[in-house]
């Protein structure tokens, strides 16, 4: 086991634990304040996942990844059409017993796993698919399809963070520059249609208000600007070492900040309020150590497909952190989407612990005696270019 790894995500959950509580213990509603005892039968699940995942060498993906991406998206089409509604998402499920569950964090988990196994194996089924152009296209297919139903949901922050994380796995994956390139350039070309023709008015209101806010001009803190305003607001309150816990003089506790956010999505102002820029920082600085360490997994892989796979997770994190914080301090619009380890959330918790256990297990099984002979994925330095 890498216990950097480990010991870092076990003070990341528990530092979410003792938030989730400091942002919920005054509410009226038993349910909201007892989040936090939910958390940890979460996290004791998701547990429990990450130790056998790690311990299982995770070549499992190569039979396993289509099953679990065909799975994933059989569970975002039942979601369109008898999912729920959270938090304004219609992608939900509702199992028996009052449980939901959002099939998109399933539909990340499975897209890593399948383009993993797709930008390092599919060259060895044909000749043909040697092919970066077609590499690139059936990648793109894999990442496409949940990208499109969990946009379609109005899941505008999960949608994306599939595009860091294509991105970077189609880097490592071996893919030319020049694609990457063109794919960077189409994607910007693309931008002013998708916003006009894809977005919702209040998604639209959202990239606005964080505009006309960036750029001094007079805002409503009563209605479109009063979520972006009073997170801004308990952040810069905090200070260096914050309000303290529990204190009732917090913007939070006179509920400034969304009751049912203030444990998922807004829950970086909580934090930085109560333990001001100090905590804040370490949680940050902690974040850093997890993914340098994970980058450093994938850089001992013994093969393409570890390599893929700890990339993708990276990525994933990261892409949940810099929208999760930017958002709440106007580097990025205002979207549904959580801290890892941090946020409240049972999908979420247990599949960023199952993609944890993914890391380890491609560092466990790093000296394996079935090593595959060394690859570039059949491309020269010089395709590269």
């Amino acid at each position: 086991m890498n216990w950097v790894l480990v010991f870092t995500m076990l003070g990341l959950i528990v530092f979410g634990i003792f938030s989730i509580y400091g942002a919920s213990w005054m509410r009226e509603d038993a349910n909201l304040a007892n989040k936090w005892r939910d958390q940890i039968v979460w996290v004791l699940i998701g547990l429990s996942i990450f130790f056998v995942v790690s311990l299982i060498d995770y070549q499992w993906v190569k039979w396993a990844a289509v099953p679990f991406y065909i799975g994933a998206l059989i569970l975002l089409i039942i979601a369109e059409f008898r999912g729920v509604e959270v938090y304004g998402t219609q992608g939900w499920l509702r199992l028996p017993g009052g449980i939901t569950f959002q099939p998109s964090q399933v539909a990340i988990a499975a897209g890593i796993v399948a383009l993993s196994l797709v930008l390092s194996h599919l060259h060895k089924l044909h000749p043909i698919f040697r092919n970066h152009f077609l590499r690139v296209f059936v990648a793109g297919v894999v990442g496409g399809i949940p990208f499109l139903l969990v946009l379609k949901s109005g899941d505008l922050g999960s949608a994306l963070v599939w595009a860091p994380v294509i991105g970077a796995m189609l880097l490592v994956g071996s893919i030319p520059f020049r694609y990457l390139i063109v794919i960077v350039l189409s994607g910007t070309l693309v931008l002013p249609f998708a916003y006009f023709f894809g977005l919702k008015d209040y998604q639209k209101k959202r990239i606005t208000v964080q505009i006309d806010m960036l750029m001094g001009r007079e805002v409503d803190i009563r209605n479109e600007a009063y979520s972006a305003h009073n997170n801004l607001m308990a952040i810069g309150s905090g200070g260096w070492g914050g309000k303290g816990f529990k204190n009732p003089d917090t913007l939070n506790y006179k509920g400034f900040i969304s009751k049912d956010t203030a444990i998922t999505d807004f829950i970086f102002p909580v934090l930085a309020e109560e333990h001001g820029f100090r905590g804040a920082f370490l949680m940050l600085s902690a974040f850093l150590l997890l993914l340098l360490q994970s980058l450093f997994v994938a850089f001992y892989a013994k093969d393409m497909t570890g390599r893929l796979l700890v990339v993708g997770v990276v990525a994933l994190f990261f892409a949940h952190i810099f929208q999760n914080v930017g958002m709440n301090i106007l580097l990025m619009p205002i979207t549904g989407i959580p801290l890892p380890l941090i946020s409240y959330g049972g999908t979420f918790m247990v599949m960023v612990l199952f993609l944890q256990g993914l890391v380890q297990s491609v560092w466990i099984h790093r000296r394996s005696d079935l090593q595959e002979p060394k690859e570039a994925s059949g491309m020269q330095i010089d395709h590269l270019i």
